[in-house]
Formats: C-alpha cells, sequence, structure tokens
C-alpha cells in the first residue's frame, strides 16, 4: 500500500488551517484533514472543502468589524429571546445576566454589541454567525473578570 505523500510546503500550508467540509441540515460541518489524509485532499482540490481560517483582506476585515461593533441596543425582552433561541437551556440564564451586565459595562459593550448583531446576521441567513455569538458571550465574560490596568 502506496502512503500518501505531499511535497512540504504544501503540506505545512495545509495543516495552518481548519478545513471543513460543507454543513449538512443540521448546519454541522465534518472537519477535513487534507495534509494527512489523500480523500481530505481529492475533496480540497475539487473545491468542496473551505478553510475556516480564510486570509481575508485589510478591507474586508475592517468591514467585519464594523459589522459586529455596530451599537445597538435592544430590551431586555427580546435580547431574552435571542439567548433562548442559540443557547443551550442549563447556559441560558448565566449568559443572559452576563450580556445585562455587559450592556451597561464600559468595557464590555462592544461583545454586547457583537452578540446582538451577530444574532441579527445569523437571523438574515448568514449561517457562520452563530459561532460568533457563542464567542461574544466568552469574550463579555473576560472583559467583566478582568482588572483595569
Amino acid at each position: 500500500m502506496n502512503r500518501f505523500k505531499l511535497p512540504r510546503k504544501t503540506k505545512k500550508f495545509l495543516k495552518k488551517g481548519m478545513w471543513l467540509y460543507p454543513p449538512d441540515e443540521n448546519g454541522n460541518s465534518l472537519m477535513a484533514r487534507p495534509a494527512t489524509s489523500e480523500e481530505d485532499y481529492r475533496a480540497l482540490k475539487k473545491g468542496i472543502l473551505r478553510n475556516l481560517f480564510e486570509r481575508r483582506s485589510k478591507a474586508d476585515r475592517k468591514e467585519f468589524r464594523q459589522k459586529l461593533d455596530a451599537e445597538v441596543i435592544v430590551s431586555d425582552e427580546i435580547l431574552q429571546s435571542y439567548v433562548d433561541d442559540i443557547i443551550r437551556k442549563d447556559l441560558r440564564q448565566s449568559s443572559y445576566d452576563l450580556l445585562k451586565r455587559a450592556k451597561n459595562s464600559k468595557k464590555a459593550v462592544i461583545a454586547y454589541y457583537n452578540f446582538v448583531n451577530a444574532y441579527r446576521l445569523l437571523e438574515s441567513g448568514e449561517e457562520s454567525y452563530g459561532n460568533i455569538c457563542c464567542m461574544a458571550i466568552d469574550r463579555a465574560n473576560e472583559l467583566l473578570r478582568s482588572k483595569n490596568k
């Protein structure tokens, strides 16, 4: 049986990314390792795989940040419905309380804006923003715990 071999630079490039197959009907994506698996490498060559850490230009990153950092305030009831929709049942109340605290904090308000804007983009059909909602909650937790220097 022949071993799967790639040129060193190609293999190094493929190891740097996180490669995913297209999402299924539930929105779950399978992870691929094209640097070590011949089947995954063939899928990459056919254009089936996508890189999660795709490099973007500086203008694209700036536009992305402007979308997420736009100042938007929603009522507590609407925020509760957003959290109920995206967070699993056992973490809902703590996430909601955390976002309410972030809304009133000067340091963590950006994480609150990120959550609300990411959820609105998720509602409009952009499927990849669900993870950003969860990361915004984690970021709010970090910012609220950190001390001012």
